[in-house]
């Protein structure tokens, strides 16, 4: 009798797997969200619809603890306690509705708005977080379709669009897909292009003084070269901005981003808010252990090095630049915490220039900053000890620059 070495029979299962017809047993399940805007009440009501529910146990949704959400109704049972719902969908097809307040202040400003022409949220908020029990078997296909108010002529979203007002989601890093990212609907106007292999989409409120073209010239500088950092073409981009009261600067999501329409595409300082967000997009790096220097570090670090690569700054406007993030970081005694702040991320954009001449005078050019980003890139968050540990396998020893009081 011939039996399978060990080494094989993975394979075998391996090849099983991954077949057409063992693909074919998964039970694919749709989920489908419809929004409707509701200008008046500064709410969406939101529902959640999937076509058979049968091997979906229960969500567990997180409303967080500022009571946005209310008027919760569906078909299953549902009971929310605190800042949790409980949700047990029935059989066959089943629906979860609610209302969500838009709005949200920001200090003085906001960083999602509604008024009676547009409206300017993250798709995060509109739908909670929610851990899901289900059968391992189950594939949900998303959908996410809006319903605009009288006189709001289109909406859009980071999700690759299937209809009018309808947009696929489909996130391979989550079971439970959320229409996450930037969403703005009304009265816009927008500009389209195509960079690379992904699909731009720049869009605002009409009279909000977004510079669209401004915007997308930009990009088409600088794309190449953030190509070669960053081993990551998505699909598609959004950028969204407008003007006040919304909050004045840029804030990132998987898929798209927003800047406030008065900010400079170029500081005077020689850095860019617009690449610093979308460093943030194509990187997605996340840290951990008080570690927030890296991805702000980064990120302000490329704003201005994709600019100088892509020939818009010169290199005595470099060293202008880099003397006056020292004026500006000279009290900084640690890059550790939670949170960076202007003078710390400008602290961490010195080192990390150092660090980056310093990997390729060691390397004899084999190596650089680049390669020490992509390796975080890889990682689900970073730390200060994943910085060092990676300099040093690019350096073959511990870095000079990185014996820093500055990192303990």
């Amino acid at each position: 009798m011939n039996l399978l070495r060990p080494s094989a029979l993975l394979i075998l299962l391996g090849l099983l797997c991954s077949s057409p017809l063992w693909a074919a047993k998964r039970e694919r399940v749709d989920l489908d969200y419809h929004v409707r805007f509701l200008p008046e009440a500064d709410q969406a009501e939101v529902s959640l619809s999937l076509s058979r529910a049968d091997n979906l146990y229960y969500f567990n949704f997180n409303l967080g603890d500022e009571g946005a959400y209310s008027d919760f109704a569906g078909d299953g049972t549902f009971e929310q306690k605190d800042n949790k719902l409980y949700w047990q969908p029935g059989k066959g097809k089943s629906t979860l509705s609610w209302k969500v307040r838009v709005s949200h202040p920001r200090g003085e400003r906001y960083d999602a708005l509604m008024t009676p022409q547009w409206a300017l949220l993250r798709g995060d908020d509109l739908v909670p977080p929610a851990h899901m029990d289900n059968d391992p078997k189950v594939q949900l296909v998303a959908r996410l379709q809006f319903q605009l108010p009288k006189g709001w002529k289109s909406v859009e979203t980071g999700w690759p669009r299937i209809g009018k007002h309808k947009f696929r989601i489909d996130n391979p890093e989550r079971v439970f897909d959320r229409p996450t990212g930037w969403i703005i609907a009304g009265k816009l106007g927008t500009r389209r292009a195509q960079l690379g292999n992904t699909d731009i989409t720049i869009s605002a409120p009409t009279g909000q003084g977004m510079r669209r073209m401004d915007v997308l010239t930009l990009l088409t500088f600088i794309w190449p070269h953030a190509q070669q950092v960053f081993p990551r073409d998505p699909a598609k981009l959004l950028i969204v901005g407008a003007g006040d009261p919304m909050w004045r600067g840029g804030l990132s999501a998987s898929n798209s981003y927003y800047m406030h329409s008065d900010r400079p595409l170029v500081s005077e300082n020689g850095t860019s808010s617009l690449v610093h967000e979308l460093v943030h997009v194509f990187s997605r790096i996340r840290d951990t252990d008080r570690s927030d220097w890296i991805s702000e570090g980064i990120a302000e670090y490329y704003a201005i090095e994709l600019m100088r690569r892509a020939g818009g700054l010169s290199e005595d406007r470099y060293h202008k630049v880099r003397a006056q993030l020292k004026r500006w970081s000279k009290d900084v005694k640690s890059l550790r915490g939670e949170n960076s702040s202007g003078p710390m991320t400008a602290r961490a954009v010195l080192l990390l220039q150092d660090l980056d001449k310093e990997i390729r005078q060691v390397s004899e050019g084999r190596h650089a900053l680049d390669d020490l980003t992509r390796a975080l890139m890889r990682l689900e968050k970073a730390s200060t000890d994943d910085v060092l540990a990676i300099s040093e396998s690019l350096l073959g020893a511990p870095s000079e620059v990185l014996d820093s009081r500055l990192l303990r």
